[in-house]
Order: C-alpha cells, then sequence, then structure tokens
C-alpha cells in the first residue's frame, strides 16, 4: 500500500479523489451540462461554487487526470475542460447517485427527471452518453450510431426544459 493513502480500499482511494461534494459537482456539470469553461462553471452552479472552490477542484481533477485543459482557440484568455477517459468512466457512478437519490430524497421535478431518464435507459443509455462524451471531449469517432431522437445530452436536457415549460404553464 502507497504510504499517502489511508488504505488500499477501492472505495476509500476513489473517495480520495473525487469524495468532496464540490468535485463531483464539477464533474455533473462538464457532463451533463456541458460547461467547458471556468465562467460557465462558475456562474451556472445551481449550489453557487466560489470563485477559489472551484479554481482548487479544477486543479485537483487536472492533477488526478480526469480532465484536460487547453487553451480556447476562439478566446486567447479562455481555457476548454475536457474529461479524459477516467472522468467519462465516472457517468455510471453519477448515474446511479442520481438513481439512489431519486428514490430516496426529495429531489424536485426539475432536476430529478434526467435521473428518471438515466434509470430507465439504464447502462445501455450510459454506455450511450458515454461514446458522445468520448466524441466531444476526446475527439474519438463515435462507435454507436446517432439516435434518432438526437443525442443523450439533447434528450435529457429536452426533458429537463419540458419539465420547466410545464411548471409554467401550471
Amino acid at each position: 500500500m502507497d504510504d499517502a493513502h489511508r488504505s488500499g480500499c477501492p472505495i476509500n482511494l476513489t473517495l480520495e479523489v473525487v469524495g468532496d461534494k464540490w468535485s463531483l459537482l464539477v464533474i455533473r456539470d462538464i457532463i451533463f451540462g456541458n460547461r467547458r469553461h471556468f465562467r460557465e462553471l462558475l456562474t451556472h452552479s445551481e449550489e453557487r461554487i466560489s470563485s477559489n472552490i472551484l479554481a482548487d477542484r479544477l486543479k485537483t481533477l487536472l492533477d488526478q487526470g480526469i480532465l484536460t485543459r487547453a487553451d480556447d482557440p476562439t478566446h486567447k484568455q479562455k481555457a476548454i475542460y475536457s474529461l479524459t477517459e477516467k472522468g467519462i468512466e465516472l457517468l455510471p457512478v453519477l448515474a446511479q447517485m442520481a438513481v439512489w437519490g431519486l428514490k430516496y430524497l426529495p429531489v424536485s421535478e426539475e432536476l430529478g427527471i434526467r435521473a428518471q431518464l438515466l434509470d430507465k435507459g439504464g447502462p445501455e443509455l450510459w454506455a450511450e452518453f458515454m461514446d458522445e462524451l468520448r466524441a466531444s471531449h476526446l475527439g474519438q469517432p463515435r462507435r454507436l450510431p446517432p439516435h434518432p431522437d438526437g443525442s443523450v445530452g439533447e434528450r435529457l436536457q429536452r426533458a429537463y426544459r419540458a419539465v420547466l415549460a410545464r411548471r409554467a404553464a401550471r
């Protein structure tokens, strides 16, 4: 066992990397919100992450190989954050957490709709979403054929907007 870690337990070691609230929420916002710039992550966080915490968590996620950072070719002072394969493979973990939260916690209708769809679609939908993430974050060609209803990200966003529209109409 490496002396830098408390134990060799896989759950403990995973928690040492992504076990704080903010790291998982940053990953969530990159995966489900397609937020790739610091400013987007900062200003669109439902939980209102502070800039110093966001900067710290991005640094940790970069150091752990979950994210990469590249200069944005459209703006010299911006960077684009992308998921690595390690980051993309956290999608099923987040999906399971969302499904568990939907089952046991007072989740709002609009924020729970994605969890419902992830639960209903199961591992097949997660694999499709991971394929899309590999294409957009790693530049890999899609292995799965496009879905007739659009990408998983688009379908999740449409469902979210439909709930918001329904609530506004009430």
